[in-house]
């Protein structure tokens, strides 16, 4: 693996890093969401996004603060955040599901690291990768499901066993959509690129976990378009 290669993957975790700190001192400075889960969500989006990430909390994810919500519900407007074009509503929700993925991912990937350092090696048909992608996915299931049902139920006003079922149904098929493509690109790049799994204390893995979360986007966004045009997600 080149030197050069690490040199670009840090690089890319640095700015990635420094854009997500940039997005929680907006957030603290008196930008607050007014869905709160989305104070997760700008800043884990940031993560693995970098600076398309932050101009996009910039652009759209302002809209939706509570000072903006304020400002428009006293000049008796239509909130900004609901203005928002419909692709912009479908990029949110599928960065939305995103973040739970990401969240995930994080918690996971270490946490099979942890588990090495103490003898304990997971495998699935004789590879590390695929034991991980198991854990993967549950565990950003399991993160979708709770941000999901943070912002279903209170929008809806629904009880907590509606509220479950309602995120259930909004993230199940949208969070799958995401892993295929993140799971599709980490194949590509462990198999057909490196030829080898990547440690996960080499920058390089993390990198291309970047770029498999832009993969899991792709993926999942015309699935977050046919789930909130058919009102099974809601807009944001």
């Amino acid at each position: 693996m080149s030197t050069t290669l690490v040199m670009v993957a840090s690089a890319s975790l640095a700015v990635a890093g420094v854009c997500a700190l940039i997005c929680i001192a907006d957030l603290l400075a008196g930008h607050r969401q007014h869905m709160w889960i989305m104070n997760v969500v700008w800043p884990m989006t940031a993560l693995w996004s970098g600076p398309i990430g932050l101009f996009a909390y910039y652009k759209i994810g302002r809209l939706s603060s509570q000072r903006a919500m304020q400002q428009a519900q006293d000049r008796g407007e239509k909130p900004p955040g609901k203005a928002k074009p419909f692709w912009q509503m479908v990029g949110v929700g599928a960065s939305h599901c995103g973040a739970g993925c990401t969240l995930g991912d994080i918690v996971a990937e270490w946490g099979i690291f942890l588990l090495a350092l103490g003898g304990v090696t997971l495998e699935l048909f004789g590879h590390g990768i695929f034991a991980a992608w198991v854990v993967d996915y549950v565990l950003a299931l399991g993160f979708g499901i709770i941000f999901q049902y943070f912002s279903i139920k209170p929008m809806k006003n629904l009880s907590r066993r509606e509220g479950i079922i309602a995120a259930l149904k909004a993230d199940v098929l949208s969070l799958t959509a995401w892993q295929v493509g993140m799971y599709g690109w980490m194949a590509i790049a462990v198999f057909a690129i490196f030829g080898a799994e990547i440690a996960k204390t080499n920058p390089v893995f993390w990198f291309m976990m970047q770029i498999a979360m832009v993969a899991g986007f792709v993926t999942a966004y015309p699935v977050n378009w046919f789930l909130i045009r058919k009102g099974i997600k809601e807009k944001m």
